[in-house]
């Protein structure tokens, strides 16, 4: 797999994420796929998606900037949303908040099978 095919399969994947379209998830997902070091499987990674979107109407994932050094992609992905209540832990409560999540991805056959993701907390916190 050579970089520029990672790069694109990958911003494939985040254009699928802002459409939500769920039917696609598995071109980019792998059925086993592990995230924070906890197997949750597809079904699972649907789920986590689905609930980010119920509680973030407006999320959508902007592409900050991308690495690709086959077979890891490295994004710092920016987000400008409201979610509805309560957020990491703190009550946004409909509050417009900006932050970044730094994210480290690795694929198997141009899916990703597994994700290590850290959401800049501290911004949101700062935001309250």
């Amino acid at each position: 797999m050579i970089k520029t095919n990672l790069s694109n399969v990958y911003r494939d994947y985040i254009a699928c994420l802002n459409k939500q379209d769920w039917p696609k998830l598995g071109h980019f997902v792998h059925d086993e796929v592990i995230h924070n070091s906890r197997r949750v499987g597809l079904s699972g990674y649907l789920e986590m998606l689905e609930r980010d979107f119920d509680e973030i109407p407006d999320l959508h994932f902007s592409i900050k900037m991308l690495i690709s050094d086959p077979p890891y992609v490295a994004a710092r992905l920016g987000f400008d949303c409201t979610p509805k209540g309560k957020f990491l832990g703190l009550h946004v409560n409909g509050k417009r908040v900006s932050f970044t999540e730094n994210v480290f991805y690795e694929f198997r056959s141009e899916k990703i099978r597994e994700v290590w993701s850290v959401i800049d907390k501290a911004a949101i916190e700062a935001q309250l």
